[in-house]
């Protein structure tokens, strides 16, 4: 495990919940290498608890991890340079994992800045936000190889993006909770560099309202997005939309929406999928 950290600038922050295994693996195309040690983790379907702080540190500059790094339920905040209030976009974060690394039993506490970067394939095992800045975690892979996992843990309070998916390769959130949010996962709509066939994959995750989208994606760009055991709890008017398409572009302007529910393209999901509760 490595782990320095880095110094740079920048400032902002902002403002989920509960209980999510992995069944029908194969056939969402997990592979060995998106799945990670369960030991810490519930049993299917049962909910995961919050944890409680071992301690807490300040971090005033970019920890940057390569190898594993286990912050042992510490909570990490960001001060200093990482400890703004502002909404600004281009926050530096917390934490930033190398290619391969593995971030685990961390707790993010406010100000977060823009939480986690991973720049290739990573794996984020019982991370939890209490209050999302920018965003929660952004994945910014090049390679159309890389996988990023995201297995247990939540987040709470995201006035906009929990996961932005900025580069290439796949996403997979297993036994995830999530509550008070904008998107739970976005795949970057008007980045300058764009990346084709971008995949989500969302299995045995707690969604609990207020929040507007669990996925938004690119048709135009072949994004897919796969949902499996997803848990909805208090919208029993069901205005979280599961998966919405949008026309994605490189020249920053808003994306147009095209839609929203599963057209068995790009959004890969049936009512079964789906449980109010």
């Amino acid at each position: 495990m490595t782990a320095r950290p880095e110094q740079r600038v920048r400032h902002r922050r902002r403002v989920t919940r509960r209980r999510a295994v992995i069944g029908g693996a194969a056939a969402l195309g997990i592979t060995a290498a998106a799945v990670v040690t369960t030991t810490m983790l519930s049993s299917a379907g049962a909910a995961s608890s919050w944890p409680t702080a071992t301690g807490k540190k300040a971090v005033t500059s970019t920890i940057k991890v390569s190898g594993s790094y286990d912050g042992k339920y510490q909570r990490f905040y960001g001060s200093g340079a990482l400890g703004g209030d502002s909404q600004d976009e281009d926050q530096d974060p917390v934490f930033q994992l190398e290619d391969g690394a593995v971030l685990k039993n961390v707790i993010l506490g406010a100000p977060a800045a823009d939480g986690i970067h991973c720049l290739g394939s990573c794996t984020l095992q019982n991370v939890w936000w209490e209050d999302v800045g920018e965003d929660a975690a952004t994945f910014k892979g090049k390679s159309a190889s890389a996988v990023y996992t995201v297995y247990g843990g939540g987040a709470r309070h995201a006035d906009d993006k929990v996961f932005q998916f900025n580069g290439a390769g796949k996403l997979v959130v297993t036994k995830f909770q999530v509550s008070d949010f904008g998107k739970l996962v976005r795949t970057c709509g008007n980045c300058k560099t764009q990346y084709k066939n971008r995949q989500v994959i969302i299995t045995d995750v707690d969604v609990t309202a207020p929040g507007k989208s669990i996925v938004g994606i690119n048709a135009n760009y072949g994004d897919t997005a796969a949902l499996r055991k997803v848990r909805i709890h208090g919208d029993s008017g069901k205005k979280i939309k599961p998966c919405t398409r949008f026309q994605g572009n490189n020249t920053g302007a808003e994306p147009k929406e095209l839609g929203t529910g599963p057209d068995g393209t790009n959004c890969r999901y049936t009512a079964s999928d789906l449980s109010y509760e």
